[in-house]
Order: structure tokens, then sequence, then C-alpha cells
């Protein structure tokens, strides 16, 4: 049982490091075709309590994590750039 425990730590850690991203990856050009799938991931985490893992489906989506977000690090510097340059309104 507490194998299982850290297991749903582990992957409930890769989720909510993808949540955090849901602001800046709104304002991306591909940010409307991934709401859909941040809110599966939303759904997905209530649920996570119930589910039985096994460590390669985690160490599976650790690196699908890592990858995704190595993906998304030149268009999120792009907007992170733009947004740091962009002037504010007072």
């Amino acid at each position: 049982m507490r194998e299982n425990e850290e297991l749903q730590s582990r992957l409930r850690n890769c989720l909510q490091t993808i949540l955090e991203l849901e602001p800046d990856l709104e304002d991306l050009d591909i940010g409307q075709e991934l709401m859909k799938e941040l809110s599966t991931l939303k759904s997905f985490m209530k649920k996570l309590d119930n589910v039985e893992l096994e460590e390669s489906d985690v160490l599976r989506i650790e690196k699908a994590t890592a990858n995704f977000l190595k993906e998304l690090e030149g268009p999120l510097a792009i907007y992170r750039k733009q947004q740091a340059t962009r002037p504010y309104l007072q």
C-alpha cells in the first residue's frame, strides 16, 4: 500500500507541474488545443487516490512529462520574453 502512495505522489507531482503552466499555455498559439487536455488532467488528479499504479507506468509518465516540458521551453521562453517587454498600464 505504501508503495502505491509513493507512486501516486510522483504521478501527482508530474501532473501538478504541467497544470502550473496553465496560465502561460492558455496564451500560446497551441494553448487552446491543450486546455481540453489540462481539464482531463485535473479530473484524473481528483480520482488518483483510487488508482493502482505500477513503477513502470510512473516512470513512463515522468519521462513523458520531462519531454513535454523540454518541448515547451522554446515557446514559453518566447512568450515570457514578450510578456516582460510588454508595457504595463497603470
